[in-house]
């Protein structure tokens, strides 16, 4: 039985992608051009690129055109913590993909700002909307390549008993966990973690270069100390296209060794 047209037509483009004859990031025919290469309808045409489109194979860039899919190498964030590591004020970058093992993460802290809690961080924190808080903002890179952003925030109240390097926008050497700890003797003894997905708003398409319909995850974690009063928020937002998350429960081996070993 032959398949039909939209499938001939998408099949014959797979393998031109496939192949390399079409490479990542190169732009299709228009769709008039396709018609007039396949002699085919436009809707035949559109059910092609629909398929292409689901298989993850082309994209539709809104007012440009139709794209082969560039493929990017993930990035992996291990959300979880084994017993005895110190979890810092942010979901750090525990595993990479073979590729990206030579690949360094940096993070410049734009700014530090003392305000009153938006009733979205008051809650978590425990305390009346508000509450002055002090937040951290940062952007975060890996290679020069737009990772994260992250905002942290933590009760006025912390930087007035003498931890008053969180109102620095310096970096915080071994990290507010650390610190917090050493200066305050407030341990941190776990956390949650809240994952939604949604669109990026300008602020975040204009640092990620996503386009306004990227899906993108945000991470509210919630910090507890040792008596389970909430000591910090941390608010992180990562591209879905170039990241993966990571939750490890139990005794499971470092993903990397298994590389290794085949």
């Amino acid at each position: 039985m032959t398949d039909p047209m939209y499938r001939q037509i998408a099949d014959d483009l797979r393998e031109q992608i496939e192949s390399g004859q079409l490479r990542p990031g190169q732009q299709l025919q228009t769709e008039i051009e396709l018609r007039e290469h396949y002699n085919a309808s436009r809707n035949t045409v559109r059910d092609a690129i629909k398929w292409l489109t689901a298989l993850g194979l082309v994209e539709t860039r809104l007012g440009q055109g139709i794209f082969v899919v560039t493929r990017i190498d993930p990035f992996v964030t291990t959300l979880t913590r084994t017993e005895g590591e110190v979890a810092e004020g942010s979901q750090s970058i525990s595993n990479l993909s073979k590729v990206r093992d030579r690949l360094k993460p940096a993070s410049v802290c734009l700014r530090v700002e003392i305000q009153g809690a938006p009733e979205h961080v008051a809650i978590p924190l425990g305390i009346a909307p508000g509450t002055e808080v002090i937040s951290r903002h940062e952007q975060r890179h890996v290679d020069r390549t737009p990772y994260s952003l992250q905002t942290s925030f933590y009760p006025v109240k912390f930087a007035d008993d003498g931890a008053d390097r969180l109102r620095s926008s310096r970096y915080i050497e071994g990290g507010t966990v650390r610190y917090l700890r050493e200066r305050l003797g407030i341990k941190q003894a776990g956390y949650r973690d809240v994952i939604t997905v949604r669109v990026p708003n300008a602020i975040e398409a204009d640092f990620f270069k996503v386009d306004c319909r990227s899906a993108m995850f945000e991470i509210f974690r919630v910090a507890f100390d040792g008596n389970g009063n909430p000591m910090r928020l941390t608010v992180t937002v990562l591209p879905a296209n170039r990241n993966q998350l990571v939750v490890n429960v139990g005794d499971v081996p470092d993903p990397r060794s298994a590389t290794q070993k085949s």
